[in-house]
């Protein structure tokens, strides 16, 4: 397994997870952090890593050439 295809499907579980948070955890009350919060910075942190994995897929490609 490449480091582009880690980090794609790293950054799609995130993606996934933190979408998981932000939909349906909007009723819980947390004393330290709101769940629905931390499902927005999975899912901007999910989707960094999701990009990153397209640059270095494209990048190895480009430079296999």
């Amino acid at each position: 397994m490449t480091r582009a295809s880690r980090n794609l499907s790293a950054g799609a579980a995130t993606l996934v997870a933190g979408l998981g948070l932000w939909l349906f955890a909007e009723g819980v009350d947390l004393p330290v952090v709101t769940p629905t919060k931390a499902g927005v910075v999975m899912m901007c942190v999910g989707g960094a890593e999701f990009l990153l994995g397209l640059y270095r897929a494209a990048w190895t490609s480009a430079g296999s050439r």
